[in-house]
Formats: C-alpha cells, sequence, structure tokens
C-alpha cells in the first residue's frame, strides 16, 4: 500500500490519525480509538520508504534532529505529519485535516464565540491536549475573519495546517523553522509587517508570550494556544513561565489584555459515530480582571458560573447541557467531568 492509498483509506473511513510503527500494521485513530489498517506488520524498511515519501527532501533533516514536522497534501487530504527515530528506527503520526474550513457556526461552540471574529485588539486563548480540535476552531475563526474585514492576517505556524484563500483580508501563513526560525523570531518580525490579527500556533516560551502580550497591548487581535484544560490552568501556565520579579507584571498585563480563554475537549457521541467538541468559555469580566490581577485564579470558576450572561461557560455546565440534549451519555459525561461531585447532581446513570 502506498502512503497515498493508505491516506485515502483513512480518509474514507473517517479517521483522525494514522500511526506507523515498525513491528505493528498500520493503524487509525477512528472517533478516538485505534484500529488495525490491514494485518501485515510493517519492517523498518517500510517505515522508513513511507518517511521518505512524507518529507521528500527535507528528509535528512532527521538524521540532525531526531523529528520533524512538517505538512503536505496526499491523495487530496491535507495531512499534519510528525516523523520521529524511536529505538533507532522512524516511526510517524499523521494528522488528517479537512480540506474545507468549516463555518464558525457549525462547530457547536458557546454561542458567545461566535462576536470572536469582530473583536479589534487584545489576547484571546484557545487551549486543550493534543487533538482537541484548537487547529478547527482557530481556522474557522480566522476564516470568519477573512471573509468579513478588510485586514491583514499573519499567521505563524508549525506546519502551516489550513491553507486559507485570501477573501476581503490579505492572509500570510509562515511556518516556523522554513519560513522564519522560531516563534518569538516571527512574532517580533510580525510587529512589523502591519498586522491586524496575529496567530500563535503555540505560546510556548517567555520570549513569545512576552511579545504576545505586548502586541496585544499596542492594538492587535491575538489569538494563541496552549496545552491547557483549563481557563485558570492557561492563566496560572503563562504567569509560571516568568520568574517571580516579573509574576506580578505579567498578571497586571494579561488582566488588561485577555479578552476570552476556551478550553476544548472531543467527547464521544452518544450514538458512538464520531465526536463532539465539549467546551469552556471564559469571557473576561471586570470581575475575572480582579482576579487574575491579584492571584486568585482557584476563584476563576466560581465568578465564570455567576457571568453566563456574558456568554461564560464552565466545562462542567456544558457537559451537562450535552447529557440533556442527548448528544452524550451519562458515562462520557462523568468521565469528561472536571467536578465529580456536580456533576452527580444533573447526570443520572
Amino acid at each position: 500500500m502506498t502512503i497515498e492509498e493508505m491516506i485515502r483509506t483513512a480518509g474514507d473511513a473517517g479517521a483522525s490519525d494514522i500511526h506507523l510503527v515498525k513491528g505493528l500494521p498500520p493503524r487509525f485513530r477512528r472517533d478516538g480509538r485505534l484500529e488495525d489498517m490491514d494485518g501485515e506488520m510493517l519492517t523498518a524498511a517500510d517505515c522508513e520508504g513511507y518517511a521518505r515519501e512524507l518529507a521528500g527532501e527535507a528528509y535528512e533533516r532527521i538524521r540532525e534532529i531526531g523529528e520533524l514536522d512538517l505538512a503536505g497534501t496526499f491523495a487530496g487530504i491535507r495531512v499534519r505529519i510528525n516523523l520521529f527515530r524511536q529505538q533507532g528506527h522512524i516511526s510517524a503520526a499523521i494528522r488528517l485535516l479537512s480540506g474545507r474550513i468549516p463555518e464558525l457556526d457549525s462547530l457547536g461552540l458557546p454561542p458567545a464565540v461566535s462576536q470572536f471574529p469582530s473583536m479589534k485588539r487584545g489576547l484571546i486563548l484557545v487551549t486543550g491536549e493534543t487533538g482537541s480540535g484548537k487547529s478547527t476552531t482557530l481556522a474557522a475563526i480566522l476564516n470568519e475573519i477573512n471573509r468579513t474585514r478588510k485586514g491583514h492576517i499573519i499567521t505563524l505556524e508549525d506546519p502551516v495546517e489550513y491553507i486559507y484563500t485570501p477573501d476581503q483580508c490579505v492572509v500570510n501563513q509562515r511556518q516556523i523553522g522554513t519560513d522564519t526560525r522560531s516563534y518569538g523570531d516571527g512574532l517580533r518580525a510580525a510587529l512589523r509587517e502591519d498586522p491586524d490579527v496575529i496567530l500563535i500556533g503555540e505560546l510556548r516560551d517567555l520570549d513569545t508570550i512576552e511579545t504576545a502580550l505586548t502586541a496585544a497591548e499596542t492594538g492587535h487581535l491575538v489569538f494563541g494556544t496552549l496545552h491547557t484544560n483549563s481557563a485558570a490552568d492557561s492563566i496560572d501556565r503563562i504567569v509560571n513561565v516568568f520568574p517571580d520579579g516579573l509574576q506580578r507584571q505579567i498578571r497586571l498585563q494579561l488582566s488588561t489584555c485577555l479578552l476570552a480563554v476556551l478550553s476544548q475537549q472531543l467527547v464521544e457521541r452518544k450514538n458512538g459515530r464520531g465526536r463532539v467538541a465539549a467546551c469552556e468559555l471564559m469571557m473576561v469580566t471586570p470581575a475575572i480582571r480582579n482576579l487574575i490581577r491579584e492571584a486568585k485564579t482557584p476563584q476563576i470558576a466560581s465568578s465564570m458560573a455567576s457571568a453566563a450572561q456574558e456568554g461564560s461557560i464552565t466545562m462542567d455546565n456544558f457537559l451537562v447541557r450535552l447529557y440533556k440534549d442527548q448528544v452524550i451519555s451519562a458515562r462520557t459525561a462523568k468521565e469528561a467531568a472536571r467536578d465529580a461531585d456536580y456533576m452527580k447532581r444533573y447526570v443520572l446513570v
């Protein structure tokens, strides 16, 4: 089976990922579970051959750095690829991306997310574990901006995933490692490139976070991602990147420029066919700004619960809503909940 045939087969099956590992058959992930594609075990030569097909001329870089991130199109399907060496052999993890950027209102996100494309300046975070749908959500938001506003969008991605077709906006997509050396370098350069909207694929380090906060403070709309599971965790993750002497200043900056934090996870639908996004949305209110400034992040969840009129919703309340709408089962709601005792009050087995 060629790599094109493998990706086409996985795409036709509705899979999200493909894994190629020596000594195992090719496997794809469908509805969150790994399944064998066929029974043939992959040899080291098979894995290397697939990796060379996927990477092309960039393959030799694996000898130097041990892993490689890239993106490409195979069998008409856009994919994100990570090649890596393990126990002396090459493995591959391939994420299948939709060829079409979905409409924002088709994703089932909290209604207040529809306000994001019209916001003019500040920082918006989209968070969640790997594979939680962050890239898809951000692509839908940016594409809505692209269709409805006249401005300049710059993305910094590792690698570039969804490809935007410029509409009302000028769109420049820069890939880390090929178009710019790092997120920090690309972001500093972006501030000299007359941007209106900046997407930072990952807020990885102090330098990038500091520059992102500056960009948000100086009149740009900045989107960034973090691998955190809640709004409060996101605040703490950003602040804790900085040394103790700077943390008070960073809290002050965050309290003035942060607009919203959307946290996502994908959970299994009740009928077993596919997954649905479960979300927590914190719209930053004056009360939440005070909690951020005063380092009282544990109180953020209760403040969100009382800010529903502004569009905020906790993860547990969103799960309860999905359960009551019969989208997910009681078991799924309980497994995905943050507060098991809270969930017991609203979800019956």
